[in-house]
């Protein structure tokens, strides 16, 4: 564990960022949906925020770091569930601060940030292998994918918002 990873655990505040694509789409909330879009005068883009998992079980070796993610100001929260015979990310009112605050984790809530350089991945704990993605298709829900590449994106670029 690096010291950014070491802060970001001991931190009382959540760490506010905004997220592009490869495709240079940012990520929009449209109906109580993350949707992916390029990114114009037209479009305001969701701030995230998040927060570190502190239950132990998730502190696995070599999977990135485990945390919770959230849009700014709207007390909605990105989850995992299966629907359709398949992982599905979803939005469900709650905050991050009261998941980084609760005594148990809850594993839907949870995602391994896996960061290199300057781009990161986000893993389902609930479903190993699972990585949130867009489409190269605008204006697309945000989905899970165990397939990266030509289809979807699973590496975003994140830019800190002060």
């Amino acid at each position: 564990m690096d010291r950014k990873d070491e802060h970001h655990l001991s931190s009382k505040h959540p760490y506010v960022f905004r997220i592009q694509d490869f495709n240079q789409q940012v990520l929009a909330l449209q109906n109580n949906t993350l949707i992916a879009t390029p990114h114009s005068d037209h479009v305001t883009p969701v701030i995230l925020e998040s927060m570190p998992c502190r239950a132990k079980e998730y502190l696995v070796r070599d999977k990135g770091t485990a945390i919770y993610l959230g849009i700014q100001k709207k007390e909605l929260c990105l989850f995992c569930e299966e629907s359709g015979g398949q992982p599905t990310l979803k939005l469900q009112s709650n905050n991050v601060m009261a998941l980084y605050s609760s005594e148990n984790a809850q594993k839907p809530f949870v995602f391994y940030q896996n960061q290199a350089d300057s781009t990161s991945t986000f893993e389902s704990a609930a479903y190993p292998g699972w990585f949130m993605c867009t489409s190269n298709e605008k204006d697309r829900p945000i989905t899970m994918t165990q397939n990266g590449g030509t289809k979807y994106n699973t590496v975003f670029s994140l830019t800190s918002v002060s």
